[in-house]
């Protein structure tokens, strides 16, 4: 018995110095950063601009890995289910975090156990557009026209369960008014009917729309946000016009399988905060409408917490359900 006991602690014991060393020595490879979306997009974007710093950062190589579908499940669940040794990690954002647990009865991950939170990567404002024919000029006319033909005036999102329709449900919710939801399949598309006039007004995020908005073809009547957006200094938010503490995000975030060794997330929410600081980072952000979110491992964890709690109430109060 002595000599099993012996032999038990002699493996733990090489077990840990084995763990010590391998979080001393992290990353001695290539590590993998899995985005839910495919190439192109807003997302891929940021975790390539993201990489390239980290990469400089930790030494070691960081490559992008696209897993595209089932609204960013298949990504999830893939890094979800790797190995927690901190070389594979990724984005995962309000959709993964927030809206999927309320949105579908049987996820293939568990937001609660499944991952380690590392922090925030960025977030893209959202703002009420409407086509430049419609006849409001302002919110308060915007606002008379809707409460005067409930569920009349049409509003474009994305697609079901996406930020731009939850913020749609939340703003009906919050105003008790009924725009009536168009769902498409991607911004694109709903982008495009909307500046042709085929819906009258969108919740829409700032990076794939502040051309459009910029050369007038959607006309922008407040924003989501506590201040101003420096891209769109005239334009007020909510809170200004009289619609208190209405705010609405899509944003990313990163994290790494479930029990990765605190001392590895230590390095990958340095290096993560240290890019996201950076004035190269700022300036590519800025570029593309999107506000830098770094954030404590703790800090994050609260935060998506908090995100699913408040946009959970909001999907189950809409009666949202996708499988």
């Amino acid at each position: 018995m002595k000599k099993r006991f012996t032999q038990l602690f002699a493996g733990l014991t090489a077990c840990v110095l084995m763990h010590s060393v391998s979080a001393a020595d992290f990353p001695d490879r290539t590590m993998k950063w899995v985005v839910p979306y495919a190439a192109g997009g807003t997302t891929d974007v940021m975790a390539r601009h993201l990489a390239a710093e980290m990469s400089t950062l930790l030494g070691q190589t960081v490559v992008i890995d696209n897993k595209p579908g089932a609204a960013s499940i298949i990504g999830a669940t893939q890094i979800a289910r790797s190995a927690p040794d901190g070389y594979t990690f990724g984005t995962a954002d309000s959709g993964t975090l927030a809206f999927n647990p309320a949105l579908y009865s049987n996820l293939t991950y568990d937001v609660k156990t499944d991952f380690t939170f590392i922090g925030g990567l960025g977030r893209m404002p959202l703002v009420l557009a409407v086509n430049p024919d419609f006849p409001a000029k302002n919110l308060n006319e915007f606002m008379e026209i809707v409460r005067k033909d409930p569920g009349k005036v049409t509003s474009a999102s994305s697609g079901h369960g996406s930020p731009l329709h939850v913020a749609l449900e939340l703003f009906n919710q919050r105003e008790n008014v009924q725009l009536l939801h168009v769902p498409y399949k991607g911004s694109a598309p709903a982008l495009q009917d909307l500046m042709s006039g085929q819906v009258q007004s969108m919740f829409v995020d700032l990076p794939p729309s502040i051309q459009m908005i910029n050369a007038g073809k959607l006309r922008v009547l407040a924003v989501a946000t506590p201040k101003r957006l420096d891209v769109l200094p005239d334009v007020p938010t909510f809170d200004e016009l009289g619609i208190k503490g209405f705010e609405a995000y899509a944003w990313q975030g990163f994290v790494a399988p479930a029990n990765t060794p605190e001392p590895i997330v230590t390095k990958l929410s340095t290096a993560l905060n240290t890019a996201l600081n950076s004035d190269v980072i700022k300036e590519k952000f800025a570029a593309i409408g999107i506000q830098p979110m770094p954030m404590t491992p703790a800090e994050f964890t609260a935060f998506a917490k908090s995100e699913g709690e408040m946009w959970g109430g909001v999907i189950r109060k809409a009666g949202i359900k996708l499988d």
